[in-house]
């Protein structure tokens, strides 16, 4: 199955589930029922590279058919797996545009938004809007959270690796809810995290249910060993974090045109970047570190000074060498030539993000 094709196909089972959600909502609370509409706003676009990712776990060890092909009911389950992944990542930006009291998306009014200004209109405070639209998103990314756990389980279904697939889901959910957490602790330090602790975050935070768990599910949907399966999720945690370390340097130095981010949020916040990180290990920051310490600090004074110690020239290696690493694992474990082909190409692109 090709890209495309497999876009079409989640996009179509998404559209499905929350069909399914909003009917029966419809039965006891018409509020809930307009919810899901604007749930399902919330799920528009975007590059389903976690449903990509399942297919290629999938793919590295699937038996195909005489004809090449891989079977339909795997297929049916991969796609399944995929769009439990997507809800699931619809859960948590909801939930993380409140932990970060965002009210814009990709340049886009976020489902908080919506209910901000729906209270807005009926004459509540501007705090007490906030708060109605935040509740709101609460509520959404719970009800998307549970939606994902049941899809995930239907994937997984009368499989030998169903209780496997299930705990790896089931993890990825913890391990994103302690990046998460530390992500949010690290913001109330005075003083930036140390490296390495930025990137046991990022790894937790981005890379377990972004791209190492889709790959570790996969291969299990394909009846895959622990051990090649494990293999497999290794190299989707490097090219996790080396995305999530781009994704730092694109929020500070980036073009908001191209990228659609912020490059003052992250440092208005105060939150703890692989650039904050790096730069605070660098000899001569110490005094400069005051900037952070200070929220009325100047953006522009901070990024120069982060920009003075050479932190995105060292993230970006980082990030090179972790891509690098994958593609080397990749090819040590004699997956077939168009995974380690995808495989590479997922890195390029990561490396490239707004270029």
């Amino acid at each position: 199955m090709g890209s495309d094709a497999l876009q079409q196909r989640v996009r179509c089972h998404l559209a499905a589930v929350i069909q399914e959600h909003r009917d029966a909502a419809g039965e006891y609370s018409k509020a809930t029922q307009t919810l899901w509409s604007r749930i399902e706003l919330a799920l528009e676009g975007g590059k389903l590279t976690r449903p990509r990712l399942v297919l290629l776990g999938y793919q590295a060890f699937a038996s195909p058919a005489a004809d090449g092909t891989e079977s339909g009911d795997g297929l049916e389950r991969v796609i399944q797996l995929g769009s439990a992944f997507e809800l699931l990542h619809c859960s948590l930006l909801m939930h993380d545009d409140v932990i970060d009291r965002d009210f814009t998306r990709r340049g886009r009014p976020t489902l908080s938004a919506l209910y901000r200004d729906d209270a807005l209109d009926r004459g509540k405070s501007a705090q007490d809007a906030e708060h109605a639209g935040h509740a709101a998103a609460i509520i959404a990314g719970d009800l998307l959270l549970a939606a994902a756990i049941r899809l995930a389980r239907r994937a997984a279904d009368s499989l030998p690796a169903a209780e496997a697939i299930e705990n790896s889901f089931h993890q990825a959910i913890h391990h994103a809810g302690a990046g998460e957490l530390e992500d949010l602790l690290f913001s109330l330090d005075p003083v930036p995290a140390q490296v390495h602790e930025v990137l046991r975050m990022e790894k937790l935070k981005t890379a377990a249910y972004s791209f190492s768990v889709p790959l570790h599910t996969g291969a299990l949907l394909a009846g895959a060993d622990a051990a090649g399966a494990s293999a497999l999720a290794n190299i989707g945690s490097q090219l996790g974090v080396a995305y999530q370390l781009i994704d730092d340097i694109l929020g500070t130095f980036g073009d908001p045109e191209q990228t659609g981010k912020s490059i003052e949020s992250d440092l208005r916040e105060g939150k703890s970047t692989i650039l904050t990180a790096m730069a605070a290990a660098t000899p001569g920051f110490t005094d400069d570190l005051q900037l952070f310490r200070d929220r009325d600090a100047d953006v522009p004074a901070m990024r120069l000074a982060l920009e003075s110690t050479g932190a995105e020239r060292f993230a970006r290696q980082l990030a090179q060498d972790l891509c690098t690493g994958a593609t080397s694992a990749s090819r040590t474990l004699n997956l077939p030539a168009r995974v380690s082909s995808e495989l590479e190409g997922f890195a390029d692109l990561i490396l490239n993000r707004g270029a």
